[in-house]
């Protein structure tokens, strides 16, 4: 099956068991503090639905435009926009009539779904899977380091000893403490055999995601040989071939597949100069990479077993509970963090849409993966649903918390206008965030 459409096929169903969910989060409450809800659809039904029911007081129903789903709730403003009901007198079952404070619970519903159902998703993972670990010992060749991390002590081939002075037992999980965790000094052990203890400053993160190093550290490093050429790729229409061996670039010694991607980060010329070895001789290539310096070469390893192995470690019910937990608060913490990236003209490109997303998931099914990317997705979107943008859970929350502080609540009118205006922005951050997928997909990364 092509993979378009196995990763569409999980998306679809992750998203629809997430929605679903999330919208239960919103409707159990409701119905608790017997508040009218009058639809209930996954997806939206704009003009039209697919399917739909009425069962007592609520139409179930599934919708045709797969942007998310929704409940309707009685005597709430919301993305329905129903002014004849709002102009009526208050209804004891409607949602205005009820306390702050069960509105509040009822708002936050959708949210709390997704943060429990991510952590349950990590710790039955854990608890049946337990968790897969690449020690130092696992590193044939160690990582490849980019020039950033070289200027603060990095070597190529380092090996990670230490974090913070604590031993780490995981060597991937580098990445992560380095771009969006507080991380004074990393000990490591160079290919020469011998320890030293770097200091790091505080914004290193944030160095390596401006110059678009964030695998600095973590970079693969294998010995390689030319796999494929992209058809009219700079390399293409240089003459290079898949029988050539890169030895240089740029006058750079070359070994390893990382050795390649530091010499085209250390220079920023639209001009690359590849030095080859074709039928045993030395040859120079010139190649006009243009802006984005990409060559459009891939390249395989040479050495079948220089993938580390991963061990696993096994927990009892009771140990997976605690690690799930910890697994999905750091989870959400670095997601969070790495939300500040957003804010920069380079991270603004990087966000993406539903195409984004659906890359998330492997290219064949594996329900393994299924189901820690869906427990991530969950994630995001409590975390994104809780922002206080009109519209969206968050913006309900924040009207609802000033009212509870300062006893007033805000007026039909400016709820109105604000839904509105939350609205077209989440419409906006939609379009921009397909268009930048759509980008990607015509022009490359």
């Amino acid at each position: 099956m092509d993979i378009f459409f196995i990763r569409a096929g999980q998306l679809i169903l992750s998203l629809s068991i997430l929605i679903v969910l999330h919208e239960f989060g919103h409707f159990i409450p409701a119905r608790l503090f017997k508040i009218r809800v009058e639809k209930f659809f996954l997806f939206f039904d704009v003009k039209f639905a697919l399917f739909k029911k009425k069962i007592g007081e609520t139409v179930y129903g599934i919708g045709w435009l797969p942007l998310g789903g929704y409940v309707k709730i009685s005597g709430m403003i919301d993305e329905s926009m129903d002014k004849e009901q709002m102009a009526e007198e208050p209804k004891p079952w409607e949602f205005r009539s009820k306390p702050a404070w069960q509105r509040l619970i009822v708002m936050i519903g959708g949210v709390t779904v997704n943060i429990i159902l991510g952590f349950l998703i990590y710790i039955l993972i854990i608890a049946g899977y337990g968790r897969t670990y690449t020690t130092a010992d696992d590193m044939k060749y160690g990582f490849g380091v980019y020039p950033t991390m070289e200027q603060y002590g990095f070597q190529q081939g380092d090996k990670i000893v230490s974090v913070n002075g604590k031993p780490l037992l995981d060597q991937v999980s580098i990445r992560n403490y380095i771009m969006v965790r507080d991380v004074a000094n990393v000990t490591v052990m160079h290919e020469n055999g011998q320890e030293e203890t770097l200091q790091l400053p505080e914004d290193i993160g944030s160095q390596l995601f401006q110059k678009g190093e964030m695998f600095g550290l973590t970079a693969t490093r294998f010995p390689f040989t030319t796999d494929s050429i992209l058809p009219d790729s700079p390399a293409a229409k240089a003459g290079l071939r898949t029988t050539d061996k890169v030895v240089k670039v740029n006058g750079e010694a070359v070994k390893y597949k990382s050795d390649i991607d530091n010499a085209l980060i250390r220079d920023t010329t639209e001009t690359v100069k590849l030095t080859i070895l074709r039928d045993g001789q030395p040859q120079d290539l010139d190649i006009n990479t243009g802006e984005d310096g990409k060559l459009g070469v891939y390249f395989k390893n040479t050495d079948p077993d220089y993938i580390a192995p991963q061990h696993t470690m096994k927990y009892s019910f009771g140990e997976s509970i605690t690690e799930g937990i910890k697994h999905g608060y750091w989870t959400l913490h670095d997601y969070v963090v790495q939300f500040k990236y957003v804010f920069t003209s380079k991270g603004a490109t990087q966000v993406g849409g539903f195409g984004a997303i659906a890359q998330l998931f492997p290219p064949a099914w594996d329900w393994l993966s299924f189901w820690e990317t869906t427990a991530f997705i969950s994630i995001i979107l409590a975390f994104m649903n809780i922002l206080p943008i009109p519209a969206l859970d968050g913006g309900h929350v924040m009207f609802l918390l000033y009212e509870i502080i300062t006893g007033r609540k805000p007026s039909d009118k400016f709820m109105e206008y604000a839904q509105i205006a939350g609205f077209f922005l989440l419409i906006a951050l939609v379009l921009f965030a397909n268009g930048n997928d759509l980008y990607r997909a015509i022009f490359g990364d």
